[in-house]
C-alpha cells in the first residue's frame, strides 16, 4: 500500500482527499475530457445523441418549462388554504421514464429546496409501487421524509403520463398540505419526539385509478388530518394541475415525436450539467476546504448544539461534499433526511457557483455526497423524526458558504437569515370552528447579506426556498390577528462595504385564545457572517406579550414601541437576552423556546418577532460616507453605529431632521485614520 495512502487511511481522510493530495502533488488536476460540452458538438454529433436537431431540442426544452408554469399557475389561483394561494409552497416537476432512470429535466420557478429532492422522489415512489403495477389515469402520493425528503405535510403527487401505450414521463407536484394530524395542529413543532408524533406517513399509493379517486386512500387522510374542508379542495385542485401537464405533454409529444421528446429530456439535464461542470472547473481552485455551522440546540435541552462539519474536496471539475463529523440525530423533529442534504447542497452550489441553467437532476453529475447514517442531516426512524427540516438545511447551507468563502474572494456570499423563527398557531373562533395559522406571522421572511455587487435585501425569502410572502390583508382575513408590525431594525445589518440587509421586526396582535408554537434555532450566534472583511449582523429573538387587564386598544398602542416599556412586560421566549432588560444582548442569556412545547396566548396578547441580520461584504471602513449618511436618514444605521461600526461622524437630529444630517468631513478622516491603525497594531 502506499504510505501516503496508508497514512490517510489511519486517520480518516477520504479516497477523494488523497486523490486530491496525489493531483496537487504529482500532477495538474485534469478536467473530464471525454464529456464534450454540447456547444462543442456539430449537428451531426448532436442529432446522433439526442434524436433530434438543437433547434427542437431547445423548443421542448422550453414547453416543458412553460408547462410546469402553467400548472404552477393552476395551482396558485384554484387552491384554498393560503399556504398554497398566498405563500407558494409547493413545486412542479418534469421527470423522464424508467428506461432513462427517471431524468428530473424540468422544474417550476418555486421553492428549489422540493425541486432538487423530486427527481430521487418520484424514482423512490415509481419504484417502490412498481412500474409494472401503473396505470394510465393513476396519481400516485407519498410523504415519507426517508423515502423522498421534506416532512409529511409536504405531499407528493405523481401523476405518469403514457403515450402508445408507454410511460414517456411523469408530471409532478409537491404540495404543503395544511395538516397532517400528529400532536401539533398544523405540525409545525420542533418538540416532537418520534414519528408518531409528526404525523400521517403515506407510503407509495393510489390516490386515483382510471381517473377515479380512491375512497381507502381519502378516507385515510381524512381520518387523521385536521382541516379536510380545505385540504379537499386543495387536492382537486392539484389533480387538475396534474392533468393539464399531461395534456400539455400529450400535445408536445404529439407534435415532435417520441424519440426527439426522450432526446430533449436528456438534453435539458446535460444543459445544466455543463453549467455546473464548467463552473466547478473555472471558479473554484482545487483544494480542501472546511466550514461548520449549528442550530443552537437539539430541541429536547440547552444542553446539546447539533453542530455540522463539512469538507469539500474540489479536483478538477468535481467536488465531494463530506458531512462526517457531524453531530448525532436530535432526540426531536429539527432534523432532516439524506435527500434534504442534496437539495441543500444543490442550493449552495447554484447560489455561489453556478447561476444561469436550470435546475434538473443533471446540476449534481460532477457531484459527490459522503453522509455518514444518524447524525442531524442524515436521520433515521423512529427517534430521529424529521419535520422542521428546513432550519437543519440552512446550516449546511451556511457551512459550504464559510467553506468556501476563501475560494470564492470577492464573489463570496454570506448566508441569510438563518432561521424561519417559523409561527405555527391554532384555536377556535367564537363560533367553535377552528382556526390555524402557519408560517405567515413569524420570522419565514428576512434579510440577505451583502455581495460585490451592492448591500443585501432586507426583506426575501431564505435561500432554499422562491416563495411568496402572504399580504397582511389576506392574513388577517384567515386568522383572527392583527398585523402592526413589519419594519426593519435599525443597526442590524452586517457592517461592510456593503451593509447586510436590516433585521425584520413583526408584531402580531391575537384576538383569540390559541396555542402558539415557534421554533428559533439560530439565537446564539448570527447567522448572517460577513464575508471579504465584512462583519456578521445580529442574532435573532422572540418574545411574547400577555394580555393584560387593560382593554385591547391599549394594549396594541403598548406594543406600538420599541422602548422599555414593551420589553419590561414581555416573556423572553427564544434568543440571547438582557436578563433585566430581556433585550438583544451578545453576551446575554439563552432563551430556549422548547422550554415549553407550545405557548399559551389569551386574547389580546401578541408576539414580537426579529429575524437575524445579514452579513456585510467588504470592509466597512472602505463604504463611501455618503452611503452612511443615507442609511442613517433611513434608519438603517444609527448615528452612533455608523460612527462605531463606519468610522464616519455625523452631525445632526436624525430623529427629528434626518434632512439636515451632514457628514463632518474632518472628523471622519480622522476617526478612519485612527481605526485603521488600530486594527493594523
Amino acid at each position: 500500500m502506499n504510505e501516503d495512502l496508508a497514512t490517510d487511511i489511519q486517520h480518516g481522510r477520504s479516497r477523494a482527499e488523497f486523490a486530491l493530495r496525489r493531483e496537487v502533488h504529482a500532477q495538474p488536476a485534469r478536467s473530464s475530457q471525454d464529456t464534450p460540452n454540447l456547444r462543442d458538438l456539430d449537428e451531426d454529433q448532436f442529432g446522433v445523441r439526442y434524436g433530434t436537431d438543437r433547434f427542437t431540442a431547445t423548443i421542448m426544452a422550453n414547453r416543458m418549462r412553460y408547462i410546469v408554469k402553467h400548472m404552477s399557475t393552476v395551482l396558485l389561483t384554484t387552491s384554498f388554504s393560503m399556504i398554497l394561494r398566498e405563500w407558494y409552497d409547493f413545486a412542479a416537476t418534469i421527470s423522464g421514464p424508467p428506461q432513462l432512470n427517471y431524468p428530473m429535466c424540468t422544474s417550476s420557478d418555486s421553492l428549489s429546496i422540493f425541486t432538487f429532492t423530486m427527481g430521487d422522489g418520484v424514482r423512490n415512489i415509481v419504484e417502490e409501487f412498481g412500474v409494472e403495477n401503473i396505470r394510465p389515469g393513476d396519481v400516485l402520493i407519498a410523504n415519507d421524509p426517508y423515502r423522498i425528503g421534506l416532512h409529511v405535510n409536504d405531499v407528493c403527487f405523481v401523476r405518469p403520463v403514457f403515450y402508445r401505450g408507454k410511460i414517456m414521463a411523469f408530471v409532478t407536484v409537491r404540495a404543503h398540505q395544511l395538516d397532517m394530524g400528529g400532536t401539533v395542529a398544523g405540525g409545525f413543532s420542533g418538540t416532537k419526539h418520534n414519528v408518531y408524533e409528526t404525523g400521517l406517513v403515506i407510503p407509495p399509493m393510489l390516490l386515483y385509478r382510471d381517473d377515479q379517486p380512491q375512497r381507502p386512500t381519502f378516507n385515510l387522510i381524512f381520518d387523521n388530518a385536521r382541516f379536510g374542508d380545505l385540504i379537499l379542495p386543495d387536492m382537486k385542485s392539484l389533480y387538475q394541475s396534474l392533468l393539464l401537464g399531461e395534456r400539455l405533454l400529450f400535445e408536445t409529444i404529439d407534435r415532435y415525436e417520441e424519440g426527439a421528446f426522450l432526446g430533449a429530456i436528456s438534453y435539458s439535464c446535460d444543459v445544466s450539467a455543463d453549467a455546473m461542470r464548467n463552473a466547478i472547473r473555472e471558479r473554484i481552485p482545487d483544494g480542501i476546504y472546511e466550514g461548520e455551522d449549528a442550530l443552537d440546540c437539539d430541541g429536547a435541552s440547552t444542553d446539546r448544539a447539533c453542530r455540522l462539519k463539512v469538507r469539500i474536496t474540489k479536483v478538477g471539475d468535481r467536488m465531494e461534499f463530506d458531512f462526517s463529523g457531524t453531530s448525532r440525530q436530535a432526540p426531536t423533529s429539527i432534523n432532516c433526511g439524506p435527500l434534504d442534504v442534496k437539495a441543500a447542497v444543490g442550493v449552495a452550489m447554484k447560489m455561489l457557483v453556478e447561476h444561469e441553467a436550470p435546475i434538473t437532476s443533471g446540476c449534481f453529475r460532477n457531484i459527490d455526497i459522503v453522509l455518514p447514517p444518524g447524525t442531524f442531516v442524515s436521520a433515521t426512524p423512529p427517534a430521529g423524526p424529521v419535520f422542521m427540516y428546513w432550519e437543519a438545511s440552512f446550516v449546511i447551507i451556511a457551512a459550504i458558504y464559510r467553506a468556501l468563502a476563501d475560494a470564492l474572494g470577492e464573489d463570496a456570499v454570506g448566508p441569510d437569515f438563518g432561521s424561519m423563527m417559523v409561527h405555527n398557531g391554532s384555536g377556535n373562533w367564537p363560533d367553535g370552528s377552528p382556526w390555524l395559522s402557519v408560517s405567515t406571522c413569524g420570522g419565514e421572511h428576512g434579510p440577505w447579506s451583502a455581495t460585490k455587487v451592492g448591500d443585501g435585501d432586507s426583506y426575501n425569502v431564505n435561500h432554499t426556498g422562491n416563495n411568496l410572502d402572504p399580504a397582511t390583508e389576506a392574513v388577517e382575513a384567515d386568522v383572527p390577528a392583527i398585523v402592526l408590525r413589519k419594519e426593519y431594525v435599525t443597526d442590524s445589518g452586517g457592517p461592510g462595504r456593503h451593509r447586510g440587509g436590516a433585521a425584520v421586526m413583526r408584531d402580531t396582535l391575537w384576538l383569540c385564545n390559541g396555542d402558539h408554537n415557534t421554533t428559533a434555532l439560530h439565537a446564539k450566534t448570527p447567522a448572517g457572517t460577513g464575508v471579504y472583511g465584512g462583519q456578521a449582523g445580529t442574532a435573532q429573538a422572540c418574545w411574547m406579550h400577555p394580555a393584560s387587564q387593560r382593554g385591547l386598544q391599549e394594549n396594541a398602542a403598548c406594543l406600538l414601541t420599541q422602548h422599555s416599556s414593551f420589553y419590561a412586560h414581555c416573556v423572553p421566549i427564544a434568543g440571547m437576552l438582557d436578563p433585566q432588560t430581556r433585550r438583544l444582548a451578545a453576551d446575554g442569556q439563552y432563551f430556549y423556546f422548547g422550554s415549553q412545547p407550545s405557548w399559551q396566548l389569551d386574547a389580546g396578547s401578541a408576539l414580537r418577532f426579529q429575524t437575524g441580520g445579514g452579513g456585510g461584504w467588504g470592509d466597512p471602513l472602505d463604504r463611501d460616507p455618503e452611503m452612511v449618511l443615507r442609511d442613517v436618514r433611513d434608519e438603517y444605521v444609527s448615528i452612533e453605529g455608523a460612527r462605531r461600526d463606519y468610522g464616519v461622524v455625523i452631525r445632526g437630529d436624525a430623529e427629528r431632521h434626518p434632512e439636515q444630517l451632514e457628514i463632518d468631513h474632518g472628523a471622519t478622516a480622522a476617526l478612519r485614520n485612527a481605526m485603521h491603525a488600530g486594527a493594523e497594531a
